[in-house]
């Protein structure tokens, strides 16, 4: 399967990863690293994660990930990851 980004989702990201640099740079490089081997696995197991609780649709899916909810569709052959957000703003 691929996977592809949402321009919001990377914008998002980015925010959060200048947040938390602000304070330790090499906090912010390990969730990036981190969050990307998970983002990655998902071409073996799209499935693995629970329905989404925002979405009410079977083939979209909730990543969460120290404390951070990454909503993403399956569709066919391709995921999309479609944004990353804390619980508290939703």
């Amino acid at each position: 399967m691929r996977i592809e980004k949402n321009p919001s989702f990377n914008n998002k990201l980015f925010s959060i990863l200048k947040y938390i640099a602000t304070n330790n740079p090499a906090n912010a490089k390990n969730f990036k690293k981190e969050l990307d081997k998970k983002i990655t696995a998902l071409a073996n197991m799209p499935f693995k994660y629970r329905q989404s609780i925002y979405y009410d649709d079977m083939n979209v899916r909730d990543l969460v990930f120290k404390g951070y909810t990454v909503p993403y569709i399956i569709d066919n052959e391709t995921i999309v990851i479609i944004d990353i957000f804390k619980w508290e703003n939703r």
